[in-house]
């Protein structure tokens, strides 16, 4: 048996809440966890809507049914099946949007942050990584890097780049691990991280989010 494989053109689903005008000065690319949607995942971002803020929410490019074969739907960025295969679509469909929303805008007043939730904080290191995305900040919320996060983020890369990492004392997929390793491995690879821990699950909190989204 010989394996193949073809590459095709794919049709991307992704939300926005305001849009990249004159006015623009902050622009969010919030990337969803492990079964989620992008037209859900997006609802928790409304707080950031102040009229000078741009938040794209792109969806994975793999969908499924979330409880056997009908009812609600979810989206994964990647499995291990034929995963370097998956990491390059979806850097290449992400470096497409930005260039796709960044348009002929001027993005020299503009701070652009990338925020990964869950899965999708893998997702946000490795588009980070191909170095196409010009980010000024990093939130990793609610992460578990199983081999490490010098797996997945550059740590040259972050030296210069705020980044902010954020997780919840109730998250229920970290309660099986030790936290304050947890954090010190985090430490190891980007010395410069800011920690936020707040008091809640796995989940994005809206009052965490709001005080880590201020300049």
């Amino acid at each position: 048996m010989k394996e193949n494989r073809l590459s095709v053109s794919r049709t991307a689903r992704y939300c926005t809440i305001g849009e990249w005008n004159a006015n623009t000065r902050h622009v969010w690319f919030v990337l969803h966890g492990y079964g989620q949607l992008a037209q859900y995942f997006i609802r928790k971002f409304e707080v950031l809507n102040d009229g000078q803020t741009l938040v794209v929410a792109p969806e994975a490019l793999s969908r499924f049914y979330l409880s056997e074969f009908a009812g609600r739907v979810g989206a994964s960025w990647m499995t291990r099946d034929d995963r370097l295969a998956e990491i390059d679509d979806y850097v290449a469909y992400l470096n497409q949007l930005y260039d796709t929303v960044k348009g002929s805008n001027n993005a020299e007043n503009v701070q652009v942050h990338l925020l990964g939730f869950s899965q999708g904080t893998a997702t946000a290191a490795r588009w980070l990584a191909n170095k196409h995305l010009k980010c000024d900040r990093l939130v990793l919320w609610a992460g578990y890097f199983a081999n490490g996060l010098a797996d997945v983020v550059d740590a040259e890369q972050v030296k210069q780049l705020q980044t902010v990492v954020v997780y919840g004392n109730k998250d229920e997929f970290l309660s099986e691990i030790d936290l304050e390793k947890y954090q010190n491995d985090i430490l190891d690879v980007i010395p410069h991280a800011q920690i936020v821990c707040f008091d809640g699950p796995h989940a994005i909190d809206v009052e965490t989010l709001k005080k880590i989204a201020k300049p």
